[in-house]
C-alpha cells in the first residue's frame, strides 16, 4: 500500500529546495537523502513561519492604515502667511515725562493709554499681530525704539504723543513723517524737542552730532518714504471726520524715532498739552477710543492698499 506522503513527492521536493535556500540543508556525501519525516516537519515549519510573518505583515499594514503610527506631513504651501505686524510707540516714559498740560497731565501717561487703546481695536479685528515698544512707564532711547521695530519685522511703525508748542493757541491733531528738513518751523521745533529726549538717558544715549544724524536720515529709503506717506494720508483722511485736525496736518521733518530706512513710520500727534482744550479731551478715555479708532481705521485703509492684513 503506498504511503501518504509517497503520493505527494513535491511536496517533498519543495521543502528539501525551502531547506537548502534557508541555509537548513546541507547535504553529506554520506547521506544523499534526508528522511521524509523529517523533511515533512522541516517543510511544515517553513510554511508556518511564512503565514506568521504574513500574518505579521498584515497587522503592520492595518496599523499603518488606521494612523496609528503614521502621520500625514504638514502641507506647507497651503500655510497662511503670518499676519503683518505693528509696531506702536508710545512717546517718552520713564523719567521722560514729555510735556506736562496744565492741569498737570503727562504726556507719557496719555501716550501710553492711547497706545493701548490701539492695541486692543487693532487685536480685535484679526488683521494683525501687534508689539509696543513699552507697556509700563519705563525710558527707551530713541535708537531702541526704532531697533525694536526692527527686531520684530514690523511692516509699520507709529509713535504717538501729545507735545507742547510756544504756541498755546494751537491746537488739534497731526501726523509726520521723516524728511531730510523741515516743512515749517513749528514742525523743525517739534522734532527738536522729540529729538532731545535722549538727554534723559545720560551721555551713553545722547543725541548724536548733526553729521552723524545726517547720514542717519539719508539711509531711509525711498520705498520706506512712500509707505510712510500713504500711511500718513490715511491718517488724515481717517481724522477728518472725527477729530480736529491743524490746518495742513501733514508735515515733515527730521524725527529721529522715523528713521528707518525699512519701515514705513508715522509721528502722530494727538493733540497738544499746551492747549487746555486737547489736554482736557485726552484726558478722558472716551476721546482716547475715538482717536484710537481713527488710528485702526487709517491701518486697515493702509493695509488694503497694499493688499495684506486682510481677514479672509
Amino acid at each position: 500500500m503506498t504511503s501518504e506522503s509517497e503520493k505527494t513527492p513535491g511536496f517533498f521536493l519543495m521543502a528539501e529546495r525551502s531547506a537548502r535556500t534557508a541555509g537548513l540543508y546541507a547535504p553529506h556525501p554520506a547521506q544523499n537523502s534526508l528522511n521524509r519525516r523529517g523533511l515533512l516537519i522541516t517543510g511544515a515549519g517553513l510554511l508556518t513561519t511564512g503565514l506568521l510573518s504574513t500574518q505579521a505583515q498584515a497587522t503592520g499594514t492595518a496599523r499603518h492604515a488606521t494612523g496609528q503610527t503614521l502621520h500625514a506631513p504638514a502641507i506647507v504651501g497651503k500655510a497662511r502667511p503670518a499676519l503683518p505686524l505693528v509696531m506702536l510707540d508710545p512717546g517718552h516714559g520713564g523719567k521722560d515725562p514729555g510735556a506736562i498740560g496744565y492741569t498737570g497731565t503727562y504726556e507719557k501717561h496719555v501716550a501710553e493709554a492711547a497706545a493701548t487703546e490701539l492695541r486692543q481695536q487693532l487685536l480685535a479685528t484679526g488683521r494683525y499681530r501687534v508689539a509696543m515698544t513699552r507697556t509700563s512707564d519705563h525710558f527707551v532711547p530713541l535708537d531702541g525704539r526704532v531697533e525694536l521695530a526692527q527686531e520684530h519685522g514690523a511692516s509699520l511703525f507709529i509713535s504717538m504723543h501729545a507735545d507742547a508748542l510756544h504756541n498755546a493757541g494751537v491746537r488739534g491733531a497731526s501726523v509726520y513723517t521723516h524728511s531730510h528738513g523741515a516743512s515749517d518751523s513749528q514742525t523743525a521745533d517739534l522734532a527738536k524737542t522729540e529729538n532731545s529726549a535722549d538727554r534723559y538717558g545720560g551721555p551713553l544715549v545722547q543725541g548724536t552730532s548733526p553729521e552723524v544724524q545726517q547720514i542717519l536720515a539719508s539711509l531711509v529709503t525711498e520705498e520706506a518714504r512712500r509707505g510712510s506717506a500713504h500711511m500718513a494720508s490715511a491718517v488724515v483722511a481717517s481724522f477728518q471726520s472725527r477729530i480736529n485736525l491743524l490746518s495742513h496736518p501733514h508735515r515733515h521733518a527730521a524725527f529721529a524715532v522715523l528713521k528707518s530706512a525699512q519701515i514705513p513710520s508715522v509721528l502722530v500727534e494727538m493733540g497738544f498739552m499746551s492747549n487746555r482744550l486737547d489736554e482736557a479731551a485726552l484726558r478722558q478715555a472716551g476721546h482716547r477710543a475715538m482717536v484710537a479708532g481713527a488710528m485702526c481705521t487709517a491701518v486697515n485703509r493702509y493695509f488694503a492698499a497694499a493688499g495684506v492684513g486682510l481677514a479672509g
